[in-house]
This record gives C-alpha cells, sequence and structure tokens, in this order.
C-alpha cells in the first residue's frame, strides 16, 4: 500500500512538473525570438558634422579619371547627403565613393544593412571593409537600385559578395570596420542622395 501511494505521488510530481515545461517553453521561444529581431543601429542620419566622418574619394588614387564631389543638404526637415559626378573605366578606373569608418561595429545580431535613398534611376554598390581586407582593392559589395523618389533600400549581409578568394567568404558584422555608398563599373553619371545608413 505504501508503495502504490509513493509511486502515485511521483506520477503526480511529474506530471506537474511536465505541465509547467509545457506552458513555459511557448513563452521562452517568444522572449528568444523577440531577442533575435533588434530593432535598427544607426549608423548616420547626417546630422552631426557628417562632413568630417564621410570621406569622398575617386579613382583617381589609383590613376583613374573619375570625377564627382560630396555635399550635404537638408530637405523637409531631414539631413542628407548627396553623391554626383562621372564614372569613367579610362585609365583601368571606375568608382566614386563616399566612406564612413565604423567606430562601433554592431554588437547584436542584424540582418544587413539598411539605405534610405534615392536617386537618377541607377544601380549604386555598398562596399563594406572589414578586418580582414587588409588591402586597398578589398571589400564586400551588394547592388541597390534608386529612383527619382524615396526609398528604404535593405539589403542582407548574406547578398554581398567578396572581391577576392583572399577574403572570407561571408561577412563578419561584428569585423566591420566602414561602410561605404559607391557608383562604380562602368561608364556613367552618378547623382545619389542618402538621408539614413543603419543596421536592420
Amino acid at each position: 500500500m505504501f508503495l502504490f501511494v509513493k509511486v502515485n505521488e511521483n506520477l503526480c510530481w511529474r506530471l506537474k512538473m511536465l505541465k509547467y515545461v509545457l506552458l513555459i517553453l511557448p513563452l521562452m521561444m517568444f522572449s528568444v525570438s523577440g531577442l533575435s529581431k533588434n530593432k535598427n543601429m544607426l549608423i548616420d542620419d547626417f546630422t552631426n558634422k557628417p562632413e568630417k566622418h564621410w570621406k569622398f574619394i575617386t579613382d583617381q588614387v589609383m590613376g583613374g579619371v573619375s570625377n564627382g564631389k560630396l555635399n550635404f543638404f537638408q530637405e523637409n526637415g531631414r539631413n542628407c547627403a548627396n553623391m554626383s559626378g562621372n564614372v569613367s573605366t579610362a585609365n583601368n578606373g571606375g568608382f566614386i565613393q563616399f566612406r564612413k569608418k565604423l567606430k562601433n561595429p554592431p554588437k547584436k545580431i542584424y540582418e544587413g544593412l539598411k539605405l534610405v535613398a534615392r536617386g537618377n534611376n541607377q544601380t549604386y554598390f555598398i562596399h563594406l571593409r572589414t578586418r580582414g581586407t587588409f588591402l586597398p582593392w578589398q571589400y564586400y559589395q551588394a547592388p541597390f537600385r534608386v529612383s527619382k523618389d524615396w526609398a528604404a533600400v535593405e539589403v542582407k549581409f548574406s547578398d554581398f559578395k567578396r572581391s577576392g578568394i583572399l577574403l572570407r567568404e561571408k561577412i563578419d558584422p561584428k569585423s566591420l570596420k566602414s561602410v561605404g555608398v559607391v557608383a562604380f563599373g562602368r561608364n556613367h553619371v552618378a547623382n545619389v542622395d542618402v538621408c539614413e545608413v543603419s543596421f536592420f
């Protein structure tokens, strides 16, 4: 009789624990899911002396003949950057860009990079450099297209392609050291506005 009561007590205790686990597990999964979806991390909205943080670079540093300029302006209460110029592939050139060093790479998990941009109906590129890009011509690249209207553009880290086989195939976001907006690779007129850059 004592053994039967003892077995029943153990069974009841185990059933209670099982009910508790089944109740708490969905809550834990929901919590973890919420943590994995971080809010955007702003890289720049061009409000805090952007001319000190963004550098304009052309292929003239390597003998090319592309030219252009970087300006900052306000529109409808927003601060923005405008890059314009002529991209030429002559003399093995073919790019103009504006780039910012990242002092604080993301420590959380983000999916990619977000731009709010507009332009002249052309395809532009985002170039990312990491601690593994030692040489000036090394980067990770992904395209994005703009129209005459402002639009948010999201590019996942998985969409970025390395510039050469010496780089690891996939980006480690925690090792990022700079982000650049680039007109690249063909003869064309560049004109692109950006008012926000962030991680999403």
